[in-house]
């Protein structure tokens, strides 16, 4: 392969990692739950398919008739099938089963997204033809 095939094929290569498209911005905004039932200082909502829930994890409740309005904060304490209970850890008014329940969804590790393992392949292939002689 002549070196003019070898620069064609490695600028070949980095233009369809460069056309890889991208998660859109909106894709990455809180998640949406509705309050069910409603205690003193715990409250549950339904996670649906939502898997990636999990104890410890933080969000806040928001009251929609109100433009969205912070009503509390909340830590999970408890996922048991699609049942969350979450303890509200503080609040600036009593929470209720008008109000959501907002969640970030935690990012996915570098390891498990595929475009660090498209680079990593595009890479060894690149390589592997600028290094043949």
């Amino acid at each position: 392969m002549t070196r003019v095939a070898r620069a064609a094929a490695v600028i070949a290569s980095l233009a369809c990692a460069a056309a890889v498209p991208r998660r859109a911005s909106a894709q990455q905004a809180a998640y949406r739950f509705e309050i069910t039932p409603v205690d003193d200082s715990l409250f549950a909502f339904r996670a649906g398919a939502a898997r990636w829930i999990h104890r410890g994890q933080r969000g806040i409740a928001v009251d929609p008739s109100r433009h969205d309005a912070l009503v509390a904060r909340f830590t999970v304490v408890r996922v048991a099938h699609d049942t969350v209970t979450a303890l509200i850890t503080g609040q600036t008014m009593p929470v209720t089963s008008d109000h959501v329940a907002l969640l970030m969804r935690p990012r996915t590790p570098w390891y498990k997204q595929g475009t660090f393992w498209l680079g990593t392949a595009l890479g060894a292939v690149v390589g592997a033809v600028v290094s043949t002689r």
